[in-house]
C-alpha cells in the first residue's frame, strides 16, 4: 500500500475513512494522523467542561484511547470527529460526576462555572505593541466565553470556533437543531452585552504544538 503522510490526509488527498480502514487492518501506526488531526478540536470541547490544564489532557489521553479500542465499532459514513467528540464530552460529564459537581447538559438550571477555557497563543512574529494589542483584545473574549453557562459555552465553541453544522452540534449533544439555534443565539446576545464589538479571532483558542505532540506520543505508546 501507498504511505499515507499526516500532510496528505491534511490536504485531503487520503480520504478519514481510507485511514481507519488500514488502521483497522493492522497499521495502527496511522492513528498518529486521527490524533494530531483532531487534538485542537477535542482540547477545545473538554476544555469547556473542565479548567485544569493536566485533568484535560488525561481527558484526551482518554479519548484517544478509548476510541481506538472500539475503533472497530464507528460507522465511516459519519465524521470521526464527531464520534470523538461525544466520547469527550461523556468522559469530562463522567469526571464531573466522580468530583460531585453534576451536571445536566439539557436542562435549563445548568449552572456550571469554570474560569478559563482558553489559551493565549505565542505571537512571536507580532512587535510588543502589536502583541499588547492583541493580548487586550484576546482577554476580552476570554472573559466573555467564560462567563457563559457551559450549556451555551459548548454550542458557541462548536459552531462558531469549529466551524461545526448545526446538525453536527445537534447530534454530537442529543439536541433538537431548533434548540441548538436557540442555545447559539442566547450565548451571542450575552456575548454582546459584554463586548462592544464581536471578536472572532480563532486563535485564541490554541492547543501548543508541544502539548499536541506531548499527547500524540503519549496515546501513541500506549496503543
Amino acid at each position: 500500500m501507498d504511505a499515507i503522510t499526516f500532510n496528505d490526509f491534511n490536504n485531503h488527498k487520503i480520504k478519514e475513512s481510507e485511514v481507519i480502514k488500514r488502521i483497522l487492518g493492522g497499521e495502527k501506526e496511522l492513528y498518529e494522523i486521527l490524533v494530531r488531526r483532531n487534538n485542537q478540536k477535542l482540547y477545545r470541547i473538554v476544555r469547556t467542561y473542565l479548567k485544569d490544564e493536566a485533568e484535560i489532557e488525561d481527558i484526551m489521553q482518554n479519548c484517544y484511547l478509548k476510541a481506538f479500542a472500539k475503533l472497530d465499532q464507528f460507522k465511516l459514513d459519519s465524521s470521526f470527529s464527531t464520534w470523538l467528540i461525544r466520547i469527550g464530552i461523556n468522559e469530562s460529564l463522567a469526571r464531573l460526576k466522580e468530583k460531585g459537581k453534576m451536571f445536566y447538559l439539557n436542562k435549563p438550571s445548568d449552572h456550571l462555572k469554570s474560569n478559563s477555557i482558553l489559551e493565549i497563543p505565542d505571537n512571536k512574529q507580532l512587535n510588543p505593541q502589536d502583541k499588547m494589542i492583541r493580548n487586550e483584545e484576546n482577554q476580552l473574549l476570554v472573559n466573555a466565553i467564560d462567563s457563559l453557562e457551559a450549556k451555551y459555552k459548548v454550542i458557541y465553541v462548536m459552531k462558531e470556533v469549529e466551524g461545526m453544522s448545526l446538525k453536527e452540534v445537534a447530534i454530537v449533544l442529543d439536541l433538537t437543531v431548533a434548540n441548538v439555534k436557540i442555545r447559539l443565539h442566547r450565548s451571542k446576545e450575552m456575548l454582546k452585552k459584554k463586548l462592544y464589538e464581536v471578536v472572532n479571532e480563532k486563535n485564541v483558542f490554541e492547543f501548543g504544538f508541544s502539548r499536541c505532540d506531548r499527547i500524540t506520543e503519549n496515546v501513541m505508546k500506549l496503543i
